[in-house]
């Protein structure tokens, strides 16, 4: 389902189930709604566009984008689903389309993909311009179409695939972010937005997982320094530690965090050493811990999108998040060890509710027994 703003803004959004019964569900409701500071906001001033493959049965029928190409593409689904959905409209893209991606997890047109992504899908100099956004706030849905902003925090855009030629075209849709309230939208960097995609990418890994399993809030991981769910969280960060340590050294990377190429219209400066040195102590294990604990008090008080989606009965994004580190180790080294990642992979995907001493034992058994 599509959602259409004036000026024509499109943002493709995830569903699950029956479209008619969603579109049924929107006629009949009083729009988007979301809860925020103890106010609740409505807004349906928005054109609903069904996208199909046949011809509907009802309703008026027109060619997507009235057959011209479409400007200004976000999407909004989870993660997996995110290049699929764009895929299915690439006939509408071109080098003056801005797709921006605002997924939890890596992008998947970073180095050293996205140039083969790109290149099997549009002749030379005509793909778009593929931007993302990194989100720190909290959003806890309360049902069909409404939410509460459970914490403010705030968003940052920027690059990952730039199109070189057509780069101004995405100025509106970045202005359009930054000037929108409540976002607190700044624009980054490609290089600092790949840092700061990794940060979050271990922030999730973390949290979501382990939220999942237990059953539990945020800040339920972070009562106490030591014991069985701090040592399973050292583990966690140590192998992530070592698999962002040799990322950062990869030559796939020397593209994103050497000279910086691609930048967007008026975008600051770097605020992020991108030196390898400073990104090989970022990514240590005390410097990703400080950072877990850190975020992990922020929003202690929040329930994690993972947690959510399991009690809902969807599928999560574990393999977006611990999926992918594994797959990064493999990558880049064989030999990187990243079983504790690979037991929460196994327990989730397992439907696993489990207490704290239970975990503790599926990683003392190197999760072996994660999926009993």
């Amino acid at each position: 389902m599509v959602l259409t703003l004036q000026p024509r803004l499109l943002l493709v959004i995830p569903t699950s189930g029956s479209i008619k019964e969603l579109l049924e569900q929107w006629i009949e409701s009083d729009g988007i709604e979301i809860l925020r500071q103890d106010k609740l906001e409505k807004n349906k001033d928005f054109d609903i566009e069904w996208w199909t493959e046949n011809e509907p049965d009802f309703g008026p029928v027109r060619e997507v984008a009235d057959g011209e190409k479409l400007k200004n593409l976000i999407v909004l689904t989870k993660a997996s689903a995110a290049l699929p959905q764009v895929d299915r409209v690439r006939g509408y893209l071109d080098r003056n389309s801005t797709v921006l991606f605002a997924q939890n997890g890596m992008s998947k047109l970073w180095p050293p993909h996205g140039s083969l992504y790109v290149s099997h899908r549009y002749h030379s100099n005509h793909e778009p311009n593929f931007l993302a956004c990194v989100t720190t706030h909290g959003v806890t849905s309360q049902g069909t179409f409404k939410s509460f902003h459970a914490s403010q925090a705030d968003v940052v855009v920027g690059a990952v695939l730039p199109n070189s030629i057509s780069l101004g075209k995405t100025a509106y849709l970045v202005k359009q972010l930054l000037e929108a309230p409540y976002l607190e939208a700044r624009s980054v960097s490609r290089g600092e937005l790949w840092i700061l995609q990794l940060e979050k990418l271990v922030v999730n890994a973390v949290i979501n997982p382990l939220t999942a399993i237990l059953g539990c809030k945020n800040g339920a991981l972070f009562t106490e320094s030591d014991g069985v769910l701090a040592r399973v969280i050292d583990q966690l960060l140590s192998e992530a530690s070592q698999v962002l340590q040799l990322l950062v050294a990869h030559e796939s990377s020397a593209e994103i965090i050497g000279l910086q190429e691609g930048r967007l219209p008026d975008e600051p400066e770097t605020t992020i050493d991108l030196s390898l040195k400073s990104l090989h102590e970022r990514f240590s294990h005390p410097q990703l811990k400080d950072m877990i604990y850190r975020v992990g008090h922020k929003v202690g008080e929040n329930t994690s999108s993972m947690l959510q989606d399991v009690r809902a009965g969807r599928s999560t994004e574990i393999r977006d998040f611990n999926g992918w580190l594994v797959e990064m180790a493999a990558f880049l080294d064989p030999g990187l060890e990243v079983t504790g990642h690979g037991t929460l992979v196994e327990l989730v995907e397992a439907g696993r509710t489990l207490d704290v001493d239970q975990l503790g034992s599926c990683f003392n058994g190197s999760g072996t027994d994660a999926g009993k």
